[in-house]
């Protein structure tokens, strides 16, 4: 079992490391991170058939802890109607600039919608310091909503994410809807937000 949850812990470190890398996606930009067609030339129908596969994909099982050290799995999804997934890290400075916002947002969301916190550089229960650094920011930010902890769990979701902030947005049944926002776009968020609940 030991083992086992050094693997974890090192595949999350990974993910961690490669998203560092990148380094946090300053501009606010709108696109579709995952869907394999980046070419301008490629056909339509191509496009429209990706389009269609992301906005059915279904977000993976996980188990993970909180900041609080609460255990929240992926059925947290069903309680509202759509969930706000903002992906971020306690390295990068746009994602820290727009937590003030984002926990007032938080209070003013209508009771269908929430909005969770995503942290994918703390590297495991043992890592106090990044952990702790989480704990501060949000604090000061006031930004009172949940925040989970990134384990390996989330390796199918952070293999495309090239940038954080990167936000999300989650249907009751699981199912990722619509386009990803890559980069501190609060705005974007809430445009997209109202647009959906519009649409239902």
């Amino acid at each position: 079992m030991k083992r086992k949850n050094y693997i974890l812990r090192k595949y999350a470190a990974l993910c961690a490391a490669l998203l560092l890398m990148t380094g946090c996606a300053g501009a606010s930009t709108n696109e579709n991170t995952g869907n394999g067609v980046s070419s301008p030339a490629a056909e339509n129908h191509a496009a429209d058939e990706t389009q269609a596969e992301q906005d059915t994909a279904s977000f993976p099982s996980f188990t993970a802890t909180d900041l609080n050290g609460s255990t929240v799995t992926e059925s947290i999804f069903g309680e509202k109607d759509l969930t706000v997934l903002n992906i971020w890290g306690t390295f990068c400075g746009p994602c820290i600039g727009e937590m003030p916002e984002l926990g007032e947002w938080a209070k003013e969301m209508p009771d269908n919608v929430q909005l969770l916190g995503l942290i994918i550089d703390i590297n495991g229960e043992e890592d106090t310091e990044h952990r702790d650094l989480a704990v501060d920011i949000t604090q000061k930010a006031g930004a009172d909503f949940t925040n989970l902890i990134a384990n390996a769990d989330f390796a199918p979701i952070l293999k495309d994410v090239v940038g954080v902030p990167t936000t999300l947005f989650i249907d009751g049944d699981g199912n990722i809807v619509g386009d990803p926002i890559v980069g501190a776009d609060v705005e974007g968020y809430k445009t997209f937000v109202e647009e959906y609940l519009g649409e239902q």
